[in-house]
């Protein structure tokens, strides 16, 4: 795989994107907005990348310029086959049990079978499913079994484009977590933790912990200064003023409001109201943890008690930060592969993991399967609000995306790795076509999915990527 080198081309880039953006500023506080027609040129960003040859006008941005993002989102322990694949094919087609919850967005969905994951296989390797479906499900690589330091995996897709378009936005890309980051101990059959709590690698041997911390994430968004420093004496402040972060940027927000339209006024003021309702939602978690403390609850304070309301709350932030063009890479942890955390807020007192070797118990068949609907109902709240959401050029937020959900199980009690669970949703800036189940081929590896995915990316010159066999092409 050829990476590009970097040229004085990149720092021009960059000059100009800081001059088109727009920023509230204040004390410690560097509040990026959304993308406001007032404020924006003609023809968005497009002078910022290089077209595709066979996609002009295409690259980190779509054919009008707007941003285009990519996400991945991972769920672990595989799902029940028989009720999360759809009946009907192509775009004849009706979602599944487990996917019901996602009948609002169904025609923004390219359900894609007859993808594989073998670098997770078994092997000579034995034991270790997990860990390893966790280490490859972005990179494609077999990772080395090690219960030591000497870790190794493979880069992974997410960071591929983030390194050809990182220097867009402020973060090159965002790692985000709903579970605990372990990257030392063993965690399943003499693999180290690091496989199951990290998704994105920028080299095989230099995995990116995700943040787990709504407050840590919140505050590197829209509460940070520069430095360490000046994100600990914002955040402070405002703690023992019980302000908020819109409090330091009020003079700014009046003088932008006089430059909006109409349709932009209301959208800002859509803006600030979810950055408030975000902020409030933490404050609530961190009152409630030093209120009620948990002896049996080895989390953070701004980790709410409520999974869903955990899932939401980082889910939100995701979506503000493609919103306000913060970043155009993110991945997504629900839970490591592996996890046996019970879901008794959703009535299953059980462990996730154990109730998916089921050994064709139809009482654990049965709870797998609320628990298979409560991550699809999660994607599916997500990709409503990026619906929602407005882009400079008009389009949905979910139309200028490509977002990726799934793992790297697929039939969690046989722990298979052929026919994986996978969505792609949006439409990739008009490169995609969505509200359709594809029958993608027999035992194809997911790698072609990325090739495809970082052609539309604008990445070069990338003529494999860990075990693709091509392309993956008709999405």
């Amino acid at each position: 795989m050829k990476t590009p080198r970097p040229t004085r081309q990149v720092a021009t880039e960059r000059h100009h994107r800081l001059d088109r953006r727009q920023f509230l500023r204040g004390l410690g506080v560097c509040l990026a907005l959304p993308a406001l027609e007032s404020l924006l040129p003609r023809r968005l960003l497009a002078d910022t990348v290089p077209a595709i040859p066979g996609m002009p006008g295409l690259g980190a941005t779509t054919a009008t310029g707007a941003p285009l993002r990519m996400a991945f989102l991972s769920f672990p322990n595989g799902a029940i086959p028989a009720k999360w694949w759809p009946t009907g094919e192509g775009r004849d087609f009706a979602l599944n049990d487990t996917m019901k919850a996602l009948a609002k967005v169904k025609d923004r969905l390219q359900i894609i079978g007859g993808l594989s994951d073998h670098s997770a296989d078994a092997g000579p390797d034995g034991g270790g499913d997990h860990a390893r479906s966790g280490g490859t499900f972005l990179t494609a690589v077999r990772c080395k079994k090690t219960l030591g330091a000497d870790f190794h995996a493979g880069i992974s897709v997410d960071q591929v484009a983030a390194q050809r378009v990182g220097h867009l936005t402020p973060f090159p890309s965002l790692q985000i977590s709903c579970d605990t980051v372990q990257n030392a101990g063993a965690c399943d059959t003499g693999y180290v933790c690091t496989y199951q709590h990290n998704l994105s690698w920028s080299s095989p041997t230099t995995p990116l912990s995700p943040e787990t911390n709504p407050r840590l994430l919140f505050e590197r968004l829209f509460g940070a200064g520069g430095t360490a420093a000046e994100r600990r004496q914002s955040l402070a402040i405002r703690q023992t003023q019980q302000s908020s972060v819109l409090d330091f940027v009020t003079s700014e927000t009046r003088s932008l409001g006089r430059q909006l339209s109409a349709r932009d006024h209301q959208k800002f003021d859509e803006f600030l109201t979810s950055v408030r309702e975000i902020e409030q939602r933490i404050q609530r978690a961190e009152a409630a943890k030093g209120q009620h403390p948990d002896p049996g609850m080895d989390t953070p304070a701004g980790v709410p008690a409520s999974f869903t309301e955990y899932v939401r709350l980082n889910l939100d932030m995701m979506y503000l930060a493609f919103l306000t063009d913060n970043t155009r890479v993110a991945s997504f942890i629900f839970k490591g592969d592996g996890n046996n955390s019970d879901f008794t807020e959703i009535g299953v007192n059980e462990g996730h993991h154990f109730c998916t070797h089921h050994r064709n118990d139809p009482a654990l068949i049965a709870k797998t399967c609320v628990i298979d609907k409560f991550y699809a109902d999660q994607f599916a709240y997500f990709l409503e609000k990026m619906e929602a959401a407005k882009d400079g050029d008009g389009q949905s937020l979910l139309h200028n995306s490509m977002i990726m959900y799934g793992g790297g199980i697929a039939d969690g009690n046989r722990h298979t790795h052929v026919d994986l669970p996978i969505i792609l949703a949006g439409a990739g800036g008009g490169t995609l076509t969505p509200g359709r189940y594809l029958k993608g081929g027999d035992d194809v590896p997911i790698a072609n999915l990325y090739l495809s995915m970082l052609d539309r990316m604008g990445v070069p010159h990338v003529d494999r990527f860990g075990d693709s066999t091509g392309r993956l092409t008709g999405i």
